[in-house]
């Protein structure tokens, strides 16, 4: 019903992203090098252990908080370490330690933990494969005579956490894939916790007001394993639980607040302020006579979707000149950068305590995004937009558009609206951030 982004256009973000990567990674490398060898990358900031602790964790061959590796050449083996000890099956309410560089009984293995290597190991936070987000530190610490790597994994508010569609966790020593006993539990676990506004119940929901049919054959299979889903024998509330768009797996759970916005099929009855309101003026003011205006309603993904086509259909290009070799053409914006910015901006914005839109209004020279809403958590006015500063208000839409596709890698979006920007010759975006609502504001080509 809602749609995945056009093959086209994944296929283009997917090229150009990855254009961008070198320059993030090139930052984050950096900050390495400043940081003595810390990345931190973590929403929630996590504390630190001390090496005592470490070392004791180290050479402790029976307990089920560690897992040590000797490289970090097996990356889909340490994404499931990461995700295990974020589920904390056994509900120590304690981080978990995965020590790259280390030798099954502990001793170093002479890995060379170098800038290059923190930084591989920092990105596996963000890459996609592991939703929703984990809470998680990777330091270099000298230990037992040598440089190991250590990723600290804290325990996540919101399990079942999954590696591509896969709920791991710790079984004593070794990781398994969770049975539906096991994801219950890690289910009811989740309800004592603080919990993000997405993952609220929604007063008044009810398992009718969701697309069945399309979380049945669009939603879930991307974001649970084939496997998984063909040998599945659970319940419908506790699939939809599983996923945290039921607040349990039980008959009393009713949808929660991602469930709504990603697939009631009128979310707005029940949260007015989630659609997109788009206007376009002729003129560069406000009292300016209105072209054209749309209200974009639904389900998020739909709004996303006709959000591309809206941008795509009121994207201008001109000529480079009849005199040139090559004709050169070239729109007035990009739209890979519009559609960063124009994402970021509903996926995370506030749906709590507000009416308000999301709002796009295109200038004749300039287009401006308001989205309701102000800085949140790690991240700051002062350093909004810097590379590697990121937050998440709404960690479980964020998880939910990736898994649909209008998310290739998280926390890169403003980078590459600004190399797309850049390219294009336009000014780089100005930004505008108040208490109450964060302003982008892109102008046009000169």
């Amino acid at each position: 019903m809602f749609g995945r982004p056009g093959a086209k256009t994944s296929r283009a973000g997917e090229r150009r992203n990855g254009e961008d990567f070198g320059d993030v990674a090139a930052n984050w490398e950096a900050t390495a090098r400043a940081d003595n060898g810390r990345l931190c990358r973590s929403n929630t900031g996590g504390t630190e252990m001390q090496d005592a602790e470490l070392q004791a964790l180290l050479t402790d061959l029976e307990s089920d908080r560690v897992e040590r590796k000797q490289s970090a050449h097996f990356k889909d083996r340490i994404r499931e370490a990461i995700c295990a000890f974020a589920n904390d099956l056994p509900n120590h309410g304690k981080p978990g330690v995965v020590f790259v560089g280390a030798k099954d009984d502990g001793r170093p293995a002479g890995l060379v933990v170098d800038d290059r290597l923190l930084l591989d190991l920092a990105s596996i936070r963000d890459d996609g494969a592991i939703l929703p987000l984990p809470s998680m530190v990777v330091e270099k610490r000298a230990l037992r005579g040598g440089d190991i790597a250590v990723i600290i994994v804290h325990p996540s508010e919101a399990p079942p956490v999954r590696v591509r569609g896969c709920t791991w966790i710790r079984v004593g020593p070794r990781r398994a894939i969770a049975t539906p006993e096991e994801e219950r539990r890690l289910v009811e676990s989740r309800q004592a916790r603080r919990l993000p506004f997405d993952l609220h119940p929604v007063s008044g929901a009810s398992l009718d007001d969701l697309d069945l049919g399309w979380l049945r054959n669009e939603y879930m299979p991307t974001c649970v394993s084939m496997d998984v889903l063909e040998a599945n024998d659970r319940s419908l509330h506790q699939q939809l639980a599983s996923i945290r768009f039921l607040s349990s797996a039980d008959e009393s759970g009713c949808p929660t607040v991602v469930g709504v916005l990603v697939a009631a099929r009128d979310p707005q009855r029940f949260l007015p302020g989630a659609y997109v309101q788009f206007v376009r003026f002729d003129g560069t003011e406000l009292v300016h006579p209105v072209k054209h205006q749309k209200a974009l309603t639904g389900p998020i993904p739909l709004q996303l979707r006709m959000l591309d086509e809206l941008l795509d259909a009121n994207v201008s290009v001109a000529s480079g000149g009849a005199r040139a070799a090559v004709e050169q053409r070239h729109p007035d914006f990009p739209i890979l950068a519009l559609q960063q910015l124009a994402r970021n901006a509903v996926i995370h914005r506030t749906y709590d305590g507000t009416n308000a839109p999301t709002r796009i209004s295109w200038f004749a020279d300039r287009i401006e995004i308001q989205s309701p809403g102000g800085p949140f958590g790690q991240v700051t006015a002062d350093n909004f937009g810097q590379p590697g500063i990121a937050d998440y208000r709404n960690p479980h839409l964020a998880e939910a558009a990736r898994n649909l596709g209008y998310v290739q890698r998280f926390g890169v979006g403003i980078q590459i609206a600004r190399r797309e920007l850049e390219a294009n010759g336009n000014p780089p975006p100005e930004f505008v951030c108040d208490p109450s609502y964060i302003l982008a504001t892109v102008r046009h080509r000169p």
